[in-house]
């Protein structure tokens, strides 16, 4: 059912986000929450910036190699197996290029590549490359086998190619194992999918010519663990395209693809620490950035008007938190696609030194070919990082040009102040919805692909405790999501705290309480939340996205 909305007067009221300058714009006052999907709080009022994917499947469905585009500029049909690789080890090495407005001589590029890739074995690249130490676990310790979630990737033919906790070549003969069991199940023309023994899960995706596996003990369901599982194989294809990884494998199927991944695997590392702790994989949605909508539209503005021919994303963010992103018209950003850029700046803090200049493939928007993105802070000191996509990888100058007349139309409007003000407080408290015994809450408008969290706080101090919050909610969403028995509606009792979920077509919400709360108050209080949520979401949200 729609809101009734309508200009809001008067003093603000306690527990609003609108700044005490009272620049705010117009909200509900005493709204009704939409549950048909599109008059959701947080829905877009003009459309959404994301493909509409709310569902598991969509993250399972398998792609189709027949459907993507070739990288442009790739190399012909004609050209020997050498070269190729060549190519394909090239590109890969300008992820770590830092680019500050000097043209690089592309010839002496490309033959250092060539003499550093005859030079490298996994070996010396795993022990150079910066890492947190874990690859140095002894595997036969119980140490090891103590980490609750393992995960590991190898080729179909057997050959380690990453390892959460420990050195590949120590674990050949394991993944050698692995690789046994997906062939005898396969040779019976079926499929494994997970085992489950002795409190563990042991979850498997295939996807051609990878296999990924993860070894869990957590509350997290197969279906939860596999979509993880699928974020590290996206992973890889953002560093190489699905159409560089089958031509490598069809030209040698024993490749060993560490020499070409060499240096990446602290991105895959902290890929799953930002699993472990971020709920937007949970949910897969994007986090904004809470600010008065007037502040947000107006660097929508200045992102949009500073734009150039190739450029297809314009994103701004800070912390993981979206600030705005522009699209070009009729293209739209998978939520997956936006994780993995999430994660390459927050894996490495060498972007804030520079401009830089780096072949990114977006999976889940074209599996075959690179863009290239142009990533730099604003400023060194703070958080506000832009990212720009373009088509051309020659159009350096031009694309850094559009970052030059974005900041100053910034400041020409007097909007960079309030954007640097609106960093200062990233997380809102849960203590401003005016509920007694609400300690924390998440809620996801589908038709949007946002959603929104308030700061974890007290009793959930430590990071043991911060886990086990997330925890909770991946067995909510679990028991919502199950394939066999979804369920709308959940009430948990612990004796820590209580939770409740509500699942519609238009939203999800996951409510924690105190444990000294009723359900009869729980419920109560979640229709007054919504409430709030409808009141804030031009804070909370992006509901006017705006496209080149």
């Amino acid at each position: 059912m729609a809101a009734d909305v309508h200009k809001k007067g008067g003093d603000v009221p306690n527990g609003s986000l609108v700044p005490k300058d009272g620049r705010h714009a117009e909200r509900s006052e005493s709204p009704t929450p939409g549950l048909a999907q599109g008059t959701e709080p947080g829905a877009g009022q003009e459309g959404a910036m994301f493909v509409h994917a709310q569902s598991y499947e969509d993250l399972t469905s398998t792609d189709n190699p027949d459907a993507t585009v070739q990288m442009p500029g790739g190399g012909e049909e004609a050209q020997s197996d050498q070269t190729k690789i060549e190519e394909i080890s090239k590109d890969f090495s300008e992820l770590s290029t830092q680019l500050t407005g000097i043209a690089l001589d592309l010839e002496e590029e490309m033959r250092q590549s060539k003499e550093d890739k005859q030079d490298l074995s996994p070996q010396a690249s795993r022990r150079d490359s910066v890492l947190s130490g874990k690859e140095d676990e002894d595997v036969s310790m119980d140490a090891w086998r103590m980490h609750q979630k393992h995960v590991f990737v190898l080729s179909e033919a057997g050959k380690p190619v990453y390892s959460r906790y420990g050195s590949e070549e120590a674990l050949s003969s394991t993944m050698g194992v692995m690789m046994a069991l997906v062939s005898f199940v396969e040779a019976q023309k079926n499929a494994i999918r997970s085992i489950h023994a002795d409190g563990y899960k042991v979850v498997f995706v295939r996807r051609s010519p990878l296999v990924l596996v993860a070894v869990a003990r957590t509350r997290q369901s197969e279906q939860e663990i596999a979509q993880e599982l699928l974020y590290i194989y996206y992973q890889i294809l953002s560093l190489l395209t699905l159409t560089q990884l089958n031509r490598i494998f069809q030209q040698k199927q024993n490749y060993d693809l560490r020499r070409l991944l060499a240096g990446s695997e602290r991105i895959t590392d902290n890929l799953l620490d930002l699993m472990a702790r971020d709920p937007s994989f949970l949910m897969g949605a994007a986090r904004c950035l809470p600010m008065a909508s007037g502040v947000r539209d107006m660097v929508s503005t200045c992102l949009q008007q500073a734009k150039a021919k190739s450029l297809v994303f314009a994103i701004l963010l800070a912390k993981n938190q979206l600030v705005s992103l522009v699209r070009k018209k009729d293209q739209f950003l998978h939520h997956i696609d936006l994780h993995l850029l999430f994660n390459l700046i927050s894996s490495s803090s060498s972007f804030r030194e520079g401009e830089a200049w780096t072949p990114i493939c977006l999976p889940k928007f074209n599996s075959g070919g690179f863009f290239s993105a142009h990533i730099s802070y604003l400023e060194q000191e703070t958080d506000l990082c832009l990212l720009l996509i373009s088509t051309d990888r020659e159009d350096f100058f031009t694309v850094s040009d559009c970052k030059r007349r974005f900041q100053e139309r910034l400041k020409k409007r007097g909007v960079y102040h309030a954007l640097l003000e609106a960093l200062r407080t990233p997380f809102y408290s849960v203590s401003l919805v005016g509920i007694p015994y609400l300690r924390h809450f998440i809620y996801k408008s589908k038709s949007s692909g946002l959603f929104t969290s308030p700061e974890i706080e007290a009793p959930y101090i430590t990071e043991e405790e911060k886990e086990r919050l997330l925890g909770l909610y991946q067995y909510l969403h679990s028991r919502a999501h199950n394939s066999s028995r979804p369920l709308t509606n959940i009430y948990y009792t612990g004796s820590h705290e209580n939770l409740l979920a509500w699942v519609t077509n238009a939203f999800e919400l996951y409510v924690c309480f105190s444990p000294l709360g009723t359900k009869a108050a729980a419920v109560s209080a979640v229709h007054k939340l919504m409430r709030w949520i409808r009141k804030e979401e031009d804070r909370l949200f992006i509901l006017t996205p705006q496209t080149y």
